[in-house]
């Protein structure tokens, strides 16, 4: 992607997310062209989240059907008090 020095001044911070995501950024100024490159090697956007622990009971089965039938109920009632203020 090619654009004037006044695009990528409105655009600085898509243009630089652009960048980090691995595609070519380009902008012209006074007739030269100039390349946006970020540091390092490439890093994608999810790479840079930090993740959660998360515990769950080793013996937890989500196909179990009395977990699906008391999961169930619990969405029955909460949409039961969502229709009931309408």
């Amino acid at each position: 992607m090619e654009v004037p020095i006044t695009q990528f001044r409105r655009e600085i911070f898509s243009l630089a997310n652009q960048a980090l995501d691995g595609h070519e950024v380009w902008f012209t100024h006074k007739g030269r062209r100039l390349k946006i490159v970020p540091e390092g090697k490439t890093v994608s956007r999810l790479s840079r989240i930090t993740p959660m622990e998360i515990m769950v009971d080793p013996n937890f089965e989500m196909n179990n059907p009395a977990f699906k039938a008391e999961w169930l109920a619990g969405m029955e009632t909460e949409w039961e008090k969502d229709w009931a203020g309408l």
